[in-house]
């Protein structure tokens, strides 16, 4: 069973419409209804997008980060899931001069389980990724950002950049995350 945290997102739905539409077993609980003692039931976990900043979530969902590391379990962090995955493991963000919104097409560098080649995507977001820790590994780029996917010390643990639920390429990269 996969877990959803839901952050918030205007995109959350499009990921469990997904996610009933394949009939993958899920639950969703929004942040401040995680019961962190429990995420050892679930084979898998992933990290919405938000659409403001919160203390609190950015508290739980580190705690979830650094179980899934501690305890080898895949993470996929979406949009801010990827951003505070990735500031959560030592790399920074930086805000954008504007809203970055719309199709993109994201050139794949590292051979990876998710996804190969170029494909396009769906982003909607005013932070970035600037600077990785050495313990992350830069999966894909594109014109807009350096860092479109990243993963965390060759463990199952991803972030994007963009929202895969919201383009079939993106549908494909998380039907491939669910299948690791």
């Amino acid at each position: 069973m996969i877990l959803v945290v839901d952050n918030g997102s205007v995109y959350t739905k499009s990921l469990l419409d997904f996610l009933n539409e394949k009939s993958i077993q899920h639950e969703t609980f929004t942040f401040d209804k995680i019961i962190l003692s429990g995420l050892s039931k679930y084979s898998a976990l992933i990290l919405s997008g938000r659409r403001k900043n919160n203390p609190l979530m950015n508290a739980v969902n580190s705690k979830i980060i650094r179980y899934a590391v501690t305890s080898r379990k895949p993470l996929l962090g979406i949009c801010y899931g990827a951003e505070i995955l990735a500031l959560t493991l030592g790399a920074t963000l930086k805000k954008m001069d504007k809203l970055h919104k719309g199709n993109q097409e994201i050139e794949i560098l590292k051979m990876n389980p998710l996804c190969s080649g170029k494909i396009n995507v769906f982003e909607s977001h005013s932070y970035l990724i600037s600077k990785l820790d050495t313990t992350f590994t830069r999966i894909a780029k594109s014109e807009v950002c350096d860092y479109e996917m990243i993963q965390y010390n060759n463990l199952n643990v991803f972030g994007t950049q963009f929202h895969p639920e919201m383009s079939n390429d993106g549908k494909l990269l998380l039907e491939k995350f669910i299948s690791i």
